[in-house]
């Protein structure tokens, strides 16, 4: 008796899923295929899987979320530092580091904005001046990156050793990763154009 309920039941939650996602345009699998090329696959696809009505199966949208989504995260962490560096008990070695982070976050951020701006002149363009544009992109988003890293080497050392250094690396290799993974979609993207 239960197995009798149990397949009109399964069939009616495929139907409903598979209604969903005709429904909202969604294309999870394209997200899924694109985030296998980058470095963070499993952050790829967790971080752009709810812009997927928005993304469909357009690389161009794909980059230019990953970009987004990059940005937010460069904002957060560049709050982040603003907040800690307030922190009382702080070792003037590590009150300089912080400093150096933000100042590098704030960079960071400012390249992956104009990256975004720059991606949407991109989108129009053709022949030479998309390749211009796509160069200035994939400049900046890789500068940011680089950036990113260089903030960490700020907390080198064992007189470094402790909680804010564990806490910095963390909220670093977060946006790191995400701004990794811009870039190599928005390469990936300059490629199929």
């Amino acid at each position: 008796m239960a197995s009798k309920i149990a397949i009109p039941l399964i069939f009616l939650a495929v139907v409903y899923l598979a209604g969903t996602t005709i429904a909202t345009g969604a294309k999870p699998s394209f997200i899924k295929s694109s985030c296998a090329t980058v470095r963070y696959p499993v952050i790829c696809v967790k971080s752009l899987s709810p812009f997927a009505k928005t993304i469909q199966n357009s690389p161009a949208q794909l980059a230019h979320t990953a970009l987004a989504v990059s940005l937010k995260q460069s904002q957060s962490t560049q709050d982040y530092f603003n907040k800690l560096k307030r922190f009382k008990g702080l070792k003037p070695r590590e009150l300089s580091a912080i400093k150096d982070c933000l100042e590098v976050v704030s960079d960071s951020l400012d390249r992956v904005s104009k990256s975004i701006k720059e991606l949407k002149t991109c989108e129009r363009a053709k022949g030479q001046q998309f390749l211009w544009h796509m160069s200035n992109v994939q400049t900046w988003v890789s500068s940011a990156l680089t950036d990113e890293n260089t903030c960490t080497d700020g907390f080198g050392g064992r007189a470094m050793e402790g909680r804010i250094k564990t806490s910095v690396r963390a909220q670093i290799a977060s946006v790191a990763h995400v701004t990794s993974n811009a870039l190599a979609l928005v390469n990936n993207f300059a490629k199929k154009h």
